[in-house]
């Protein structure tokens, strides 16, 4: 059996690659590091990109810098020494009747005993001079016939991420071995699979490294592709089918008798896009399955309202409520906030965060199912602690959901005995991550902005226009706004690229006088955040400097200009969320990003920023530049690791996989 070791070709797939003839320990360890460990592994080794090596170039028609191949006779070849022949360098003369080609290869002397004159090679390189023409370390073949002819030449070819001691003709040669090997082998990874119109997984292995033509290669990339984002989407049809079967879900359907009131005492009427949501929100708390759901909506477009009528709708059915945010100040305002709206119904609103734990009743239900007095708890990463619990809770909340890990929520959700669950982001999230993240969650968005919202502008400056920057906050905060400032740093690092809050802070106490300045970071203790919200949010403070602790859901109407330094460190999703801090009133805001663009597309993304306040466009543009992982980050995201899917253009191939998921569930 050529080329392989075992006699059970079946479980050829999952064995490790040492199975292979030629796979010993040192081997092993060069494919480990390219992440191969299984043959499995080897064959979904990704080329990263392709060479078409099937038409031949006469010597004398090759330019300088083409790449190309060419068929010589070796016409003279030997060994150079150097340096008390510690160094060497080994050339063969081919010549085609068109011109002569030098061929190099610097310390790899044992080159001599391998070519002989007068035989007929094939060459694939880059010519790096023409007079004399010379190409450096090309991939040679005879064009005799052997076992692995027309590998690397003659054919559209694989060029795959290499590590050390690995070899592009090495690589593709054991690939080829192991796709003969496994031939008639390779099952389908699901029952009735794959749809017309589709190559079978065996044909995708093949084309993938293999293709008549780069088609070919596509086409076997998005079936590979389609494969795992089939195991995704499967994997959320059973999570939904397992919830259905198992979890029972306490009606929270409510009775109008404190939404009519609080809807009542609000400033403002409900959008026509937050009354959908509602709509959909109530149908599912009053169902019989426990609610899965996500809510989008951009920055300012009322979301937090909606959360208060979904809580409320809990509360009027007798259960209690929990809101986890991702930071103690956002903890702080929610809590303030829905004090505010609930404490004139009569309804206790609690707070738990690593500073503060409101004490809670032993037991505060009459019933497994129904407390006393129902209530609403807001919290932090405190809520996972063991010493918090709560009975009854019929409806938990997360917001700003990509600050949470998947697993994180589903923590918070076994507290309760399978409670509803809303999950609320201000951060749009691109359909195919919407897809990919949240596929297991029915999705709602407030699409919608409410009316008396002040207009935002979006400015980009240079550090040396800094100091007509700063006149123009003060002449703000002459008219009676406020200002938020926000610094990529909170100290000093030595290097003097980054603005740091540290030294700011003084400045920028010269510059606004005698207006107040104060400071918010990470690592200031929870009382004193809290206490600077607070008079930042009362007015007293008119320039709140700040890291991006203040990137979510902050709510000061009167704070109308936000200058942003070193702009150019930021994603744009996150320049997004804390613009959101301004035009939340009537007045019109100003958003100032500082920054000091070195490349071309650094600048033309900043730019594409100023030119759009829609989230959704700038969630889009976002993911095309930095990718799905870093956009949202790899480990609080949950995001999947995919070999063959993108994410940014794969939205079409995310949607039919869904739909095929759906019809071999039904089945």
């Amino acid at each position: 059996m050529h080329g392989l070791k075992l006699a059970d070709q079946k479980s050829l797939m999952k064995q490790p690659v040492t199975v292979l003839v030629g796979i010993g320990t040192e081997r092993a360890a060069q494919l480990e590091r390219l992440g191969i460990l299984t043959v499995e592994d080897l064959l979904l080794h990704r080329p990263r990109r392709y060479e078409d090596r099937r038409k031949l170039v006469r010597i004398g028609e090759w330019s300088q810098g083409q790449t190309a191949m060419i068929q010589g006779t070796v016409t003279a070849m030997g060994v150079k020494w150097y340096q008390h022949h510690r160094k060497s360098v080994f050339e063969l003369i081919l010549e085609d009747g068109s011109g002569r080609l030098r061929c190099r290869w610097w310390n790899m002397p044992y080159l001599e005993q391998i070519y002989r004159a007068g035989q007929t090679l094939v060459v694939f390189g880059k010519l790096k001079d023409v007079k004399p023409r010379i190409v450096d370390h090309p991939e040679v073949e005879a064009a005799e016939e052997g076992d692995d002819v027309s590998l690397h030449v003659h054919r559209i070819v694989p060029i795959y991420p290499l590590t050390e001691g690995v070899s592009q003709r090495w690589l593709r040669a054991l690939i080829w071995r192991s796709l003969s090997r496994i031939e008639g082998t390779v099952e389908e990874p699901f029952t009735g699979y794959p749809p017309p119109g589709w190559m079978t997984r065996a044909q995708a292995l093949f084309f993938l490294h293999f293709p008549d033509e780069l088609a070919n290669a596509d086409q076997a990339r998005q079936r590979l592709a389609l494969d795992e984002l089939m195991v995704l989407q499967t994997e959320f049809m059973r999570r939904r089918r397992n919830l259905a079967r198992n979890a029972s879900a306490r009606s929270c359907g409510g009775d109008n008798r404190w939404i009519r009131p609080f809807l009542k005492r609000l400033d403002f009427a409900l959008t026509a896009a937050q009354t959908r949501v509602l709509r959909e929100i109530r149908q599912d708390l009053a169902g019989p399955v426990p609610m899965r759901r996500l809510l989008q909506g951009d920055v300012g477009s009322g979301k937090t309202v909606v959360a208060a009528c979904a809580i409320l709708m809990t509360l009027e059915s007798g259960l209690n409520a929990v809101l986890m945010a991702p930071t103690e100040i956002l903890a702080e305002q929610h809590h303030k906030k829905f004090g505010k709206w609930l404490d004139p119904l009569g309804l206790p609103v609690g707070l738990w965060t690593a500073g503060r734990k409101d004490s809670l009743p032993a037991s505060n239900v009459a019933s497994i199912d129904r407390p006393e007095r129902p209530r609403l708890v807001v919290g932090t990463h405190a809520l996972f602690e063991e010493s918090f619990s709560l009975d009854a809770i019929g409806l938990v909340i997360i917001d700003e959901q990509h600050k949470f890990g998947v697993v994180q929520r589903e923590r918070l959700v076994r507290k309760g005995c399978y409670p509803h669950l809303l999950v609320m982001t201000a951060t749009p999230i691109p359909r195919t991550l919407a897809l990919t993240l949240y596929g297991d969650l029915d999705v709602s968005v407030i699409d919608e902005m409410p009316a008396g919202r002040g207009k935002v502008r979006t400015f980009l400056r240079t550090e040396a226009s800094l100091e007509k920057v700063w006149d123009f906050v003060k002449n703000k905060l002459q008219e009676g706004r406020q200002a938020y400032v926000v610094c990529p740093r909170l100290e000093e690092d030595g290097m003097g690229d980054l603005k740091a809050l540290t030294s700011e802070y003084a400045e920028l106490q010269k510059r606004m006088a005698p207006h107040r300045v104060g400071f918010v970071h990470g690592q200031l203790p929870a009382d004193d955040k809290v206490q600077v919200m607070r008079e930042f949010s009362e007015g007293r403070l008119k320039v709140l400097l700040a890291t991006t602790v203040v990137e979510v859901g902050l709510d000061v109407p009167n704070a109308t200009v936000l200058v942003v330094l070193n702009a150019e460190r930021y994603g744009l999703a996150q320049l997004h969320q804390l613009r959101g801090r301004i035009g939340r009133g009537a007045h019109e805001a100003y958003c100032i990003l500082v920054g000091q663009s070195r490349t071309d597309a650094a600048r033309a993304r900043l730019r594409a920023f100023c030119e759009t306040t829609d989230g959704f466009k700038i969630a889009e543009i976002d993911m095309k530049l930095r990718g799905p992982g870093e956009m949202l980050g790899q480990q609080q995201s949950g995001m999947p690791q995919f070999r063959f899917a993108d994410l940014v253009e794969d939205f079409s191939l995310l949607k039919e996989a869904r739909a095929i998921a759906a019809r071999l569930e039904m089945k």
